[in-house]
């Protein structure tokens, strides 16, 4: 199965809308999951390092006045494609699971209930 975990949908999904840093991201994922998938920056950053060699997000950096600069992430067009391949793939596996959950449901109701 291909969806253990898909931290890199996720990720590209939190950069749809908008150009985000690392943080906002992590908080863009927690709440759009209403505080079930927590990401933490062990494991975003070495993502989006990958992803961005991979040319499915683009990070500039951003001057903040009296604090360190800090990257943003923006979705190429590459990663855009990406993103819709991804949401493509999850729906058809969700469809699967609720399908194989659906018949188990069917099959454990007694007769005459």
């Amino acid at each position: 199965m291909a969806f253990k975990t898909d931290l890199e949908a996720i990720i590209l999904a939190a950069l749809q809308d908008a150009p985000l840093h690392g943080y906002g991201i992590v908080r863009s994922i927690r709440a759009e999951s209403e505080g079930l998938l927590k990401l933490g920056e062990g494991q975003l950053y070495p993502i989006l390092h990958r992803m961005e060699d991979e040319g499915l997000v683009a990070g500039d950096w951003e001057m903040q006045d009296g604090k360190p600069p800090r990257k943003r992430y923006v979705l190429t067009d590459l990663g855009r494609q990406a993103l819709e391949i991804h949401r493509t793939k999850w729906q058809e596996f969700s469809e699967a699971v609720t399908r194989v959950m659906s018949a188990r449901a069917r099959k454990e109701v007694p007769e005459g209930a």
